[in-house]
Order: structure tokens, then sequence, then C-alpha cells
């Protein structure tokens, strides 16, 4: 789901004072966005609405990626065209100890997408840890519900987190596929698609390290009830062979069928 430079795209640079500016490119129209100094609702091209049926708003979607920079970790986010200026969530993620480096904003129709640069302000390098990436993908959903709360009805999360239950609901039977297929010969893709839930990531990334495999990189996508995450592994330093990939689908499949999850640290 990365994206690249257009014809179409803003540029989005933030400096250590939290403070951007677009830079168009044979631009011929675009909005301008801006965010106030007090912390109050961002001003946007589309109109705030909190009662909507879930077919009227678009798509939320939160991708993490761990593998397309080896400098930081991205966070892209996209919904439709209503995001507005998202200083609140880079405030937001600055309290976790992490400083948004730079971003981009690319505008195609009427799909709107920000991508975060995200490095940790103690070492500079970017996040490892599951249990932060997990609050990073929380933090984000988090302050899109917060100041986007129509995308509760498309989220897992608005039930969750108190706001609005989503109006259609998923079967985890059905939703869950899980899969592994060689990505070379030092290592393994693992792919999980699933209902999303608060917690998911790290149990997940708990599950393989219980059967003593590694994960080397991953992005953890998140599209409306459904996550879809993908996962490079290995064993000792080589692929999986096909017995331990088993074990490992096994496990992942018992838990994911087994949807409560303990939501209170998060």
């Amino acid at each position: 789901m990365a994206f690249t430079n257009s014809p179409s795209s803003l540029q989005l640079f933030f400096d250590l004072h939290s403070q951007f500016r677009f830079v168009p490119s044979n631009f011929s129209h675009w909005n301008i966005l801006y965010a106030t100094s007090d912390r109050t609702n961002a001003v946007s091209s589309t109109p705030l609405k909190s009662e909507l049926d879930a077919d009227d708003v678009p798509m939320p979607i939160v991708l993490i990626d761990q593998d397309s920079d080896s400098d930081a970790t991205i966070v892209q986010l996209s919904f439709g065209d209503r995001l507005g200026a998202l200083i609140d969530t880079i405030n937001a993620l600055k309290q976790l100890g992490l400083d948004v480096a730079k971003g981009t904003v690319l505008t195609e129709g009427s799909v709107k997408q920000t991508r975060l640069f995200i490095t940790r302000l103690d070492t500079g390098r970017k996040v490892e840890n599951p249990d932060m990436l997990e609050r990073i993908r929380l933090t984000v959903i988090n302050n899109l519900l917060k100041y986007h709360p129509e995308s509760s009805v498309q989220l897992a999360m608005g039930e969750a987190f108190g706001i609005k239950a989503p109006e259609k609901k998923l079967d985890v039977d059905i939703a869950t596929h899980v899969h592994v297929k060689e990505d070379g010969p030092k290592r393994s893709l693992l792919y999980i698609e699933t209902a999303d839930r608060p917690g998911l990531l790290v149990e997940i990334i708990k599950i393989i390290a219980d059967v003593n495999i590694d994960v080397e990189s991953a992005v953890i996508d998140t599209e409306g009830l459904v996550a879809k995450d993908k996962f490079h592994v290995s064993y000792g330093g080589q692929a999986l062979n096909s017995s331990l990939s088993q074990v490992l689908l096994n496990c992942i499949r018992y838990y994911l069928r087994r949807p409560e999850t303990d939501i209170d640290s998060y």
C-alpha cells in the first residue's frame, strides 16, 4: 500500500516545533488544510458528521510499515478525503516518546493519504518494540475517532473505545485467513487476515516468539474492521520448513478464533 510522489501530491514537512508547510507540484487545484494552535478541531474540506450510515463512511486505513525504510517506522493514515491536518495526532505520538521526522500527503481523487516517518526520541531509530507499535496503532485510531467520530461505524475500535459500535459484525471464523509462504532461502512470509481488536498485534508477535520464530519486519494494516498483517519470519536464520510452518499456523489460528482480549493496558 505504499505510494510514490505524483503530479497530484503535496509534500508535508515537519520541523522540531511541529510546524509544517505544503509544497505543491504541478497542482491546478488543492484544498488548504490548517490546524489551530489551541488543539481544537482542524478544518477539513468535508463537514464533520456524527450520524451516518456505514455505507456512507469511507474506509479508514491505518498502516504501520516496518519494511520500506531502514531508519524509520512509517505510519500511513487514510480516511477518504475527510482528513484534516494531523497536528493533534503528531502531538499524541510525541507524548509516546516518538519523533515525527517528516511526512508526506498524497491526494488522489477522493482519497487522501498521509505518511509519517517516525523514530524514537531517545535513540533516533525506528520503533521495534511490539507493545509500542500497538500503542502507535491505537493512538492513531483513537485520534481518528476523536476528530472524525463518524469513522467509528467502520472500525472495531468504535465499540472497544465506547464511541459507536459498527453496524456490521464480522464472523471471526469466516474473516480469518492465515498463510505461510516462502520468501527466499532465509525467511518466510506470514500473512494474517482477521477481525481487528485491541492488543491483536502484541498477542500475534508473542505467539510467534513462543515457538522460537524470529520476526524480522512487519507491515501492520488495519482496514476498517479487518486487520491484514504481514510478517517476515525466520528460524535460525533460515526460512521455515513445512513442519514449523504448520505449528505456527495452528497456534495462530487457535488464538484468533478466541477473540476475547484484555484491553485494560491499551
